[in-house]
């Protein structure tokens, strides 16, 4: 199984994906928020999605989860700004998913520094 012994820590990336849903499907409403204010949000929000698949893959893929976490966060960031062009007052930029990009290379990094991911040998390891 792709996702190892735990595969309930799959819910915690799985329910935000569908918050970044719910939310790009409603219409703008108000002001615009200023551009720094829109790329920190999704700067923020594809971080903690990469954060939370590299959290949710680490023990049944180890170091491979990093490329594996980013390439579904990305690929969620262009569908995201895709679904967003079909919201009357919405609009998809490109700057967009480069804002997300920044925010899952950083969760990356970050974890990759930390060494948050973890191998099957690191466990046995520690087991005995």
């Amino acid at each position: 199984m792709i996702l190892g012994p735990a595969p309930a820590r799959a819910l915690a990336p799985l329910a935000l994906m569908g918050a970044i849903f719910y939310l790009s499907a409603q219409p703008s409403v108000g002001p615009d928020l200023p551009a720094w204010t829109r790329i920190a949000a999704h700067f923020t929000e594809y971080f903690v999605l990469a954060s939370l698949w590299i959290w949710a893959l680490g023990p049944g893929l180890g170091r491979r989860a990093l490329p594996v976490a980013a390439a579904i966060s990305l690929l969620y960031a262009v569908s995201d700004e895709y679904h967003q062009s079909f919201v009357e007052g919405r609009e998809s930029d490109p700057l967009d998913v480069l804002a997300d990009a920044a925010g899952i290379a950083a969760a990356c990094w970050l974890a990759q520094a930390r060494g948050s991911t973890s191998t099957r040998a690191t466990h046995s390891r520690s087991r005995g």
